[in-house]
């Protein structure tokens, strides 16, 4: 959701609500990696019965990272986004669903947010390269030095949208995924897996919303089940708390600032690209071991445990002396529903509610207060009742003023300290750094280079004294003079460069809210009309009443109008907000999405047209286009009052509807039975194994060739109800499942089997009720008196837990443990590995309890791992993206080496000759036909040439 620092705020807020999460490592021995057995109780003292996958939030860091090099290929990106999967899996370990939900067309008031996050990401990755190409040239011009530039076709992240031929093929590799898993990983035993793709209408998370909703309404539900679902969207702690179920926990990346990014030039951490001196890459660790690894660790994962979020708001929203029956589900309806007015992906916020500035806080003191006189509560399982809000916003429109005021103050405020922080940091600088051999080294984890013997330090000593002689000034001197904040004064009235000055540029700020006059100012230049215009200011505060109503029903009910949209790109103020009881809040029915070609011509730029057909790219450049004005080449970014261009507002039109459908009428018949295909709305999947109950009734279902929807017995599926038709291109038992992926192999002895899974329906005039269903347990409470503190632990800074069990006693070595430590492991250790993007993840080769070796003559793993397993044996195909972690020089071409490879070649190079004789290729390991190594993928490079794995099974279910 379209809220900055939201998160940061609830977290600072509420602390007690994170929790670090415990991950168990797979083990290595003897270069083979043994991997966690995910059937085994979760180590953070918690079962999770489903676990819902937002997936957008697993592609964007895999296909385009921050913190690492990119991947090179497609076929990188999708084994990278296999073991996000596999890594979150580990941790959160469901028992009864699994849930992966693929962004799908969306609504039309999120394809304006879409349209503009796009066009931004166009734009700035067009300046972003010409800046990077002009730097790469001043660099070199002085002699720099730089690595050789990759030649590789840059990947526009904008193809992460429906319709893409990228998305299309992701569908493929993740029910290639699936499938794998529910026939090799013991933890996918007797899981249900739902894939949500991208041809399925509506946003990942509300898709999975939607889901929970319907199978609440369900009289087999579990109202006991625990949730648990993984995204970084602020809107999924609403979402959640929407939901009224009493376990629903929310896992996601915890976020650590200022994390190092390579420089877009060099490679090298430690500055940005602006910075960049074209400086020699220097030696990292003393094999150079380390030249790929950024210096942060691994990013670590959190837990939000909603039930504490409402434990903190049952407290602070409880009220005395209500005329009616406290509530604290209704309280925390109306809680969800203030949080709007900060902003969402939908609306603007409010001009004067700024979540920095405590905006929640001030509606949430201000709620109370007014309570008294609403006689009720806000909203209802999604309805709003308008007159009760026109009573809050009219109090927020009485202390508007003060708040303009006051922001004013507190920037010019921040301003003064920050101009005194830095006179303070240049007087207190040290007036001589050492440098060369004798220049200070960073300590830590951070520093990975091992330092250098010091060589003739007489001459090297001496160089530095005639240095600092050469560059001493006569403002060093005694008789320096002084100004009056205690620097030295330029000698000789040497004048002071502009950029030396402590000042920064602001931004020209034209409306000046904190001076009288503010309202006229701001309908004047964002609106272009005169405040005294009440019709004009009407139908915006109008549009935006029903922006509230459709955003709470979103939420809530789900989707009541694909059509609706806000027309305009500023919010109205609060006090604007009078007469709005009277204002009607339905809206039109029947509405139906956006195809996912038209939604790509409704949200991409021209610079992005290459994924469509060559046809409709046409109608984006064309000058005699009907929509060309639709697709401006260059756009307008209003800060708005903020500092950075990513925080303003895009003044882009609109697109209409109407116009648009007319021009694509023309073009449609040009579309390839393929883009036919993309072009259509699907729907969602349901994935099991051989051991899962439901899966002979499924088998029966393909048997019978039934075309009638059949409902899912509950009782073989945990509760779970739907409707199920049979599937065009199913996984089917006994039946190859080829892989879409070339590295990856095809799966021989497949027994999992796949359908078509429909939602329950209901009347489209249904209501969900925003009520805890009878028989729900509520949790233990889990805040103590010292929880409601900011600070705790004798007053040092709040730390979360590890874990769920708050009795946890943790272990602490003493000094003798680390000096043992110290001496008996390498600082390499755990680092030399582990590649960048390998073809490896946490699970590994189980072979029941006798470790047998990978291939004939390998030795064998020692008895004392016999016990990992039960005696069950599991025995199957090993899953091809689960290889050991593979290093390799970067621009070396040479040919990965995984560990197992590793151990062949330790037994001879005669028996590696006698295992792969004949089959050709690089490392003679096999290759997959050539006419299926494009099958619908679109190219970004050549792809790396990663080993097969060996011929032996990992699990063994016969």
């Amino acid at each position: 959701m379209g809220v900055p620092a939201f998160f940061r705020w609830l977290s600072r807020k509420y602390p007690s609500i994170i929790v670090n999460s415990v991950e168990e490592k797979p083990k290595e021995c003897n270069g083979i990696k043994i991997p966690v057995d995910t059937s085994k109780p979760n180590p953070n003292e918690v079962e999770f019965d489903n676990l819902y996958l937002d997936m957008n939030g697993i592609i964007h860091p895999c296909t385009h990272p921050e913190d690492k090099p990119a991947p090179k290929n497609e076929d990188e990106m999708m084994v990278a986004i296999f073991e996000y999967i596999d890594r979150l899996f580990n941790i959160v370990r469901p028992r009864r669903l699994l849930y992966m939900a693929i962004d799908g067309v969306a609504p039309r008031a999120k394809m304006n947010q879409q349209r503009s996050r796009r066009f931004r990401a166009s734009k700035e990755g067009v300046e972003g390269a010409e800046e990077k190409q002009r730097i790469r040239q001043e660099i070199l011009a002085k002699g720099g030095f730089l690595p050789p530039e990759e030649v590789k076709e840059r990947f526009d992240s904008n193809c992460i949208t429906p319709g893409t031929e990228f998305m299309d093929n992701l569908a493929k590799c993740l029910r290639y995924y699936i499938a794998d898993r529910l026939n090799n990983d013991p933890g996918w035993k007797n899981l249900t897996v739902i894939l949500s793709d991208a041809s399925a209408p509506g946003e990942g998370e509300h898709k999975i919303m939607d889901y929970i909703r319907r199978q609440r309404a369900q009289p087999n539900h579990d109202p006991n089940t625990h949730h648990c679902l993984c995204g970084a969207d602020a809107d999924l702690i609403m979402l959640g708390l929407a939901t009224h179920e009493p376990n629903f926990t929310i896992i996601r990346e915890e976020f650590k600032p200022n994390k190092p990014k390579p420089c877009g030039l060099c490679n090298q951490f430690g500055h940005e690209v602006k910075d960049c001196q074209g400086l020699p890459r220097e030696k990292q660790g003393e094999h150079d071991q380390f030249a790929d690894c950024p210096p942060g660790s691994e990013q670590e994962f959190i837990f939000i445990r909603l039930s504490v979020l409402r434990e903190y708001l049952e407290k602070e929203l409880t009220m005395a002396s209500l005329p009616f029956t406290f509530d604290i589900e209704r309280s925390v309806d109306d809680w969800v529903f203030m949080c709007f007015f900060v902003g969402n992906d939908f609306l603007p916020h409010l001009p004067s509610l700024e979540i920095r500035e405590g905006a929640i806080d001030r509606l949430v003191g201000i709620y109370k207060n007014v309570v008294h006189k609403t006689g009720g509560y806000l909203t209802e399982s999604g309805y709003v009742n308008l007159q009760r809000v026109q009573m809050i916003m009219l109090a927020v429109g009485e202390v508007e003023d003060s708040i303009f005021k006051k922001r004013k103050d507190d920037e010019e405020n921040f301003r003064r300290r920050q101009k005194e922080k830095r006179k303070r940091m240049k007087r207190d600088q040290p007036s001589f750094i050492p440098g060369g051999q004798f220049s200070p080294q960073a300590l830590g984890r951070g520093n990975r280079s091992s330092p250098q013997a010091i060589s003739n330090p007489r001459q090297t000593a001496y160089e530095m004294r005639m240095q600092d002689k050469q560059n001493s000034t006569p403002s060093s001197s005694p008789n320096t003079s002084f100004t009056s904040d205690g620097t030295p004064s330029p000698a000789g009235g040497i004048k002071r460069k502009a950029e030396d000055s402590d000042s920064e540029p602001e931004p020209e700020d034209n409306i000046r809210l904190w001076e009288s006059g503010w309202k006229q100012r701001y309908y004047k230049n964002k609106f272009d009309v005169d405040v005294s215009d009440e019709k004009f200011r009407r139908k915006v505060v109008q549009s935006y009443v029903e922006g509230l109503c459709w955003v709470l029903r979103y939420y809530y009910q789900g989707c009541a109008s694909w059509k609706w949209y806000y027309p305009f790109h500023y919010a109205p103020f609060a006090s604007d907000f009078e007469g709005i009881a009277d204002l009607p809040s339905d809206f039109e029915k029947g509405t139906k999405p956006f195809r996912p070609l038209e939604q790509l011509m409704g949200v991409f730029p021209a610079a992005s047209g290459n994924f469509l057909p060559p046809t409709w790219r046409k109608l984006m450049t064309d000058p005699e286009s009907s929509i060309i004005d639709f697709y401006p080449e260059d756009f307008a970014i209003d800060l708005n009052g903020k500092k950075f261009a990513w925080q303003g507002v895009a003044l882009l039109p609109f697109v209409d509807e109407r116009r648009l459908r007319a021009a694509l009428e023309e073009v449609y018949p040009d579309l390839s039975p393929d883009e036919n295909r993309r072009n259509s709305l699907g729907g969602d999947i349901m994935f099991v194994g051989k051991h899962h109950l439901l899966c002979d009734f499924v088998l029966e279902l393909y048997k019978s060739s039934s075309t009638e929807p059949m409902d899912i017995p509950a009782e073989l599926c945990h509760g779970i109800q739907g409707k199920l038709t049979l599937n065009e291109n199913a996984v089917l038992p006994d039946q190859t499942v080829e892989s879409p992926v070339p590295l990856l192999r095809d799966l021989t002895q497949n027994s999992a089997i796949s359908i078509n899974f429909k939602d329950p329906q209901f009347q489209e005039d249904f209501v969900f009720k925003a009520v805890v269903l009878p028989g729900a347990k509520k949790p233990a409470p889990v805040l103590k008196p010292g929880d409601w503190e900011k600070t705790n632990n004798n007053g040092r800074p709040w730390r979360p837990q590890l874990g769920f069990n708050r009795d946890r006693r943790p272990v602490h070595l003493d000094q003798s443990a680390f000096r043992t430590l110290g001496h008996a492991m390498s600082r390499e250790r755990g680092q030399s590995g582990s590649g960048v993007y390998s073809n490896a993840a946490p699970l590994g080769a189980y072979q029941g309890n006798q470790y047998r070796p990978l291939l004939g003559g390998q030795p064998q793993i020692p008895k004392l791992l016999s016990n990992l397993r039960p005696q069950e044996s599991w025995r199957g195909p090993t899953p091809l993206f689960q290889q050991p972690p593979q290093r390799y020089e970067r621009n070396s071409g040479a040919a990965p080496l995984i560990s197992w490879n590793r151990m062949l070649q330790s037994q001879g190079a005669a028996f590696q000759q006698n295992q792969y004789q004949g089959l050709g290729g690089p490392m003679n390991y096999p290759h997959r036909p050539d006419d299926r190594m494009d099958r619908g993928r679109q190219g970004y490079g050549p792809g790396r040439p990663y080993p097969l794995p060996p011929p032996s099974g990992r699990y063994n279910w016969n």
